[in-house]
């Protein structure tokens, strides 16, 4: 027996005659670098071994969890050596790239047989600060499995795709003689809050990391696929006035009202969606549509600190999520013309980035996620922004496939048990249908 099957039976599906095809039929033409062949059951074995591996997936999600790394700070050394446990035990050898002591970076690589293209597995190790900690109804920072779910902070964004990633490469490795080329584990810090220290400072150190695929975990959220994703604009807004006891305050005059007056005029711009690219035909807005539109927020307003004093500054940080289409540099012109004395300063920012539909890496993850899950995945846009965008610039074929459940993490994190399982197939059954030969 070989992965559960009879060996004959596995060695028979693998000899079957595979196709390409399109959506409608259409014979599509060949890619420029690399050929694109897939069976249904090419990756049959691994979808065995992952199934069997179901508790040992959860125990290693567990173990992740258990690993405090919320940004800021984002301290991901515990979770950086849980992964590097995990390898070892399976094999892999690995290694941490780093700009500090609390800023590792987990490399890890299955090698082929043959040389060929290589594909980028991606995961980051912090997540996001747990919020109102009284609203959690499940401990934040130990594994919760109820009701097909497995809560805890990081489990949606993104521990439960890590641990995916880490059980797909160590089912890679039993069919490392099957592939053409390479497949590495990326494991990052420093993701969440934009940082330099993570897939930023790795792709500086080690440029042989760019590799010809990249498959990010960063999931859109309802196990769809994510082939593009919203740009980013960081706006920070500082307005003055009138100084004095507040009994002396003049409509329009205070620093407070100054910036009320332009937040309320930039408000509109969440009405505006985006224009349509015939690049991205067949992608979709996702969840009410919100990919596809602008979304502009203040996420902090501060004024004084005394009831009864007029302020002499008011501040705003606005956060604007770019669709496709949509220029950060139109929205930053547009925010100055009507800031009527404000001071505007642009933080950072970068425009909306995707990778084509027809691209061997987007059709390989679609079909597998066809296989896996018994459904055609929508392509959508992914709101927050994550590391496929760094790959993109350098022109990469970048895509983001992840167990998160909704459009965003939040209070009781969690990740369908299912959808972690499933993701395992998935990565695992794409990296075969690249680089199978």
């Amino acid at each position: 027996f070989f992965g559960g099957l009879p060996a004959p039976c596995v060695l028979f599906a693998w000899a079957l005659p595979t196709k390409t095809k399109t959506r409608g039929g259409r014979p599509r033409p060949p890619p420029p670098r690399f050929s694109f062949r897939y069976s249904p059951f090419m990756a049959l074995d691994h979808d065995v071994v992952i199934d069997s591996r179901r508790q040992e997936l959860i125990a290693l999600c567990s173990r992740l969890v258990a690993q405090r790394s919320p940004s800021p700070p984002g301290d991901a050394t515990g979770v950086a050596s849980v992964v590097r446990e995990f390898l070892t035990a399976e094999g892999l050898k690995s290694e941490i790239v780093a700009e500090g002591p609390a800023a590792p970076n987990v490399i890890a690589t299955v090698e082929g047989a043959r040389p060929g293209p290589h594909l980028i597995f991606n995961a980051h190790m912090d997540t996001m600060q747990p919020g109102d900690e009284a609203r959690w109804s499940v401990p934040i920072y130990e594994l919760s499995r109820r009701d097909g779910r497995l809560y805890g902070l990081g489990m949606g964004n993104m521990k439960g795709a890590l641990a995916a990633m880490c059980v797909a490469l160590a089912a890679l490795r039993r069919s490392a003689e099957e592939l053409s080329g390479r497949v590495t584990l990326t494991a990052v810090c420093d993701e969440v809050m934009f940082g330099e220290r993570g897939a930023a400072y790795l792709l500086r150190a080690r440029p042989d990391l760019k590799g010809d695929f990249f498959l990010s975990g960063e999931g859109p959220g309802f196990m769809d696929v994510a082939p593009a994703e919203k740009g980013l604009l960081w706006l920070d807004l500082e307005a003055f006035g009138d100084v004095g006891h507040s009994s002396r305050a003049l409509k329009g005059r205070t620093a407070a009202a100054k910036l009320a007056a332009l937040l309320l005029r930039l408000d509109p711009i969440n009405d505006e969606m985006a224009p349509s690219l015939p690049e991205l035909k067949g992608i979709n807005g996702g969840e009410g549509g919100t990919g596809l539109r602008v979304s502009l927020n203040a996420g902090t307003i501060a004024a004084g600190g005394v009831r009864s004093l007029i302020a002499a500054c008011a501040r705003a940080e606005i956060d604007v999520r770019l669709p496709p289409g949509v220029s950060g540099q139109d929205i930053e012109r547009r925010a100055r013309e009507i800031a009527d004395g404000v001071n505007i300063t642009r933080v950072k920012g970068w425009d909306a980035n995707w990778t084509a539909l027809d691209n061997p890496l987007v059709a390989g993850i679609a079909n597998a996620a066809e296989i896996v899950r018994g459904r055609k995945p929508n392509f959508v846009v992914r709101l927050p922004g994550s590391d496929a965008r760094r790959w993109r610039e350098l022109g990469v074929p970048a895509v983001c496939y992840g167990p998160q459940p909704t459009l965003s993490a939040g209070i009781d994190d969690y990740a369908e048990e299912q959808d972690v399982v499933d993701c395992a197939k998935v990565y695992a059954r794409t990296a075969m249908a690249l680089l199978r030969r």
